[in-house]
């Protein structure tokens, strides 16, 4: 007879018995990790990096989705992925390094590009949606999603040798993705013309997963309104208030 999900089995006990140890998290916040239901979109740079600690962590249930196939020229930085995996789906070669890094753990897989319906449908589903795509699109119909369903969403950007991060609670009087595009602008260049640093990409995404599970655990003081940026230049942390935007349209449209 399997244990109810809301219970740790001894083996997990041990698994995450260093995780439990931290006063702030303990046998509660290990259990509500294990009920968490995170989707990630995008497992290239920031989601390999995000999903693997997510997953080490004892996260039940994580959704992957991405439509690109694996290149050459992502083994630099996308640590989940390997030469064998060259020219296989992303999704498909992330869930198989997952199963191995935590096999206690759900997996589900989705490679295709999302309809806004099917993204809603989605979002609806889950507690915590984690942003690693690089496209912008993509960022505004995953903002607008999570708007509408509030559910919180972890941001993050990566490129050359600096990196931010942010987190989106949709609470009254937060801000949104989009009021954050308003004040900064878009960042319209990409890895492949500007270049990245495989470790930052790692510090970055690692992050977002310390975020996630701040957010699932409900400790510490997660980003909300603040926006966290690493320059790996000069190893340095800074951080800059994020307000709602007045010309925002998702929260005054």
């Amino acid at each position: 007879m399997n244990a109810p999900l809301d219970i740790l089995t001894d083996i997990e006990l041990t698994r995450y018995s260093r995780q439990i140890s931290i006063k702030a998290i303990d046998i509660e916040g290990q259990e509500k990790i294990k009920q968490a239901r995170v989707l990630i979109l995008g497992v290239g740079g920031l989601g390999c990096s995000a999903s693997q600690y997510l997953a080490v962590a004892g996260v039940g249930h994580i959704t992957i989705v991405d439509f690109d196939t694996v290149e050459l020229s992502n083994l630099q930085r996308q640590v989940l992925h390997h030469d064998k995996d060259i020219g296989k789906a992303k999704v498909e070669s992330a869930f198989e390094a997952l199963k191995q890094l935590n096999p206690n753990i759900s997996i589900k897989s989705i490679n295709q590009k999302l309809s806004n319906e099917q993204l809603s449908e989605l979002v609806s589903d889950h507690q915590l949606v984690i942003d690693c795509s690089d496209n912008i699109a993509v960022r505004q119909q995953l903002n607008l999603s999570c708007y509408q369903h509030k559910v919180p969403l972890v941001s993050a950007a990566a490129i050359r040798m600096e990196g931010l991060v942010t987190v989106f609670g949709y609470r009254s009087g937060s801000p949104c993705y989009q009021c954050f595009s308003l004040l900064f602008g878009e960042q319209q260049l990409s890895c492949v013309e500007s270049g990245i640093l495989a470790p930052v990409i790692g510090v970055i995404g690692s992050l977002q997963a310390v975020e996630a599970i701040k957010m699932i655990c409900g400790i510490g003081t997660p980003l909300i309104g603040r926006v966290l940026m690493f320059d790996a230049m000069s190893m340095e942390m800074r951080e800059m208030k994020l307000k709602p935007h007045n010309m925002c349209a998702i929260e005054h449209g």
